[in-house]
């Protein structure tokens, strides 16, 4: 299992504002953008030069890579699988939300997606009564995700539920299709469209 081992806060700081990899520590005053808004490296307080479009490209593939925790390779297999739709980059984002650790981050039974990662990792979940140990799992319409532990079932303070996952027996269930206007995280997916049909 590859996945990013450095560190998280330098994608915030690379990509000028907060990816929530952190959960808590995100949003209180010791998040690395607050304390440092630069971009890190030994060149990151001098003057900011224009960036390109393919700069700008690049740069919103590798803030949804991280905002997911995916790698490369596995986020071309996103993009050819969503290249066959009619919309490629709402195709992309749908594939993205379908995560299983995505889902359990979106229902607020982990602070962030790397903790839901390593929760779903270790056993802590279930599909549909079926232990699933993969983050990359896709859930479906009608999928029902619980935690298989009992100490596991305490949510997140202050976390909401979007529009499509209902809360059923202290798990959620996948009632519905994602809408773009559901998915809150701030991408424009249309550049990562035009960064791979280059």
């Amino acid at each position: 299992m590859a996945r990013y081992t450095d560190a998280s806060c330098r994608l915030c700081r690379r990509a000028g504002e907060k990816l929530f990899l952190k959960g808590e520590r995100c949003m209180g005053p010791k998040c690395a953008l607050t304390r440092r808004p630069v971009a890190p490296g030994m060149h990151g307080n001098g003057r900011r030069r224009r960036v390109s479009d393919y700069g700008l490209q690049l740069r919103e593939k590798q803030k949804a890579k991280a905002t997911y925790g995916v790698l490369e390779k596995q986020f071309r297999r996103y993009y050819d699988a969503a290249s066959r739709q009619a919309n490629t980059g709402f195709g992309l984002l749908m594939k993205l939300e379908q995560r299983l650790d995505n889902v359990v981050y979106r229902a607020g039974l982990a602070q962030s997606r790397a903790q839901a990662r390593q929760l779903i990792t270790h056993g802590h979940f279930g599909v549909n009564g079926k232990k699933v140990s993969i983050p990359s799992y896709s859930v479906r319409v009608d999928d029902f995700v619980k935690s298989i532990d009992a100490h596991e079932d305490s949510r997140v303070e202050n976390a909401s539920l979007p529009n499509w996952l209902t809360e059923k027996d202290g798990g959620v269930l996948v009632s519905a299709i994602t809408t773009r206007e559901q998915i809150e995280t701030a991408l424009n997916e249309q550049l990562i469209v035009e960064y791979y049909s280059r």
